[in-house]
């Protein structure tokens, strides 16, 4: 295994690590029910995904 010849310096270390953090999820709103929402991801409020309903939920059953 290959072994540094010298240590890496804080900065180079951090700028190696600049990449590493998370970004927040992008959150969108639904154009049927107005409820937040996950980009590309089907709609918990109201069931609907590119404009066609995909599932019916509890809620409507009843």
């Amino acid at each position: 295994m290959a072994l540094p010849k010298r240590r890496h310096s804080r900065s180079r270390t951090r700028q190696r690590r600049a990449h590493d953090s998370l970004n927040k999820p992008s959150i969108g709103v639904c154009p049927e029910c107005g409820e937040p929402k996950q980009l590309h991801q089907l709609c918990s409020g109201c069931g609907v995904y590119k404009g066609k309903k995909i599932i019916q939920l509890e809620d409507e059953l009843n």
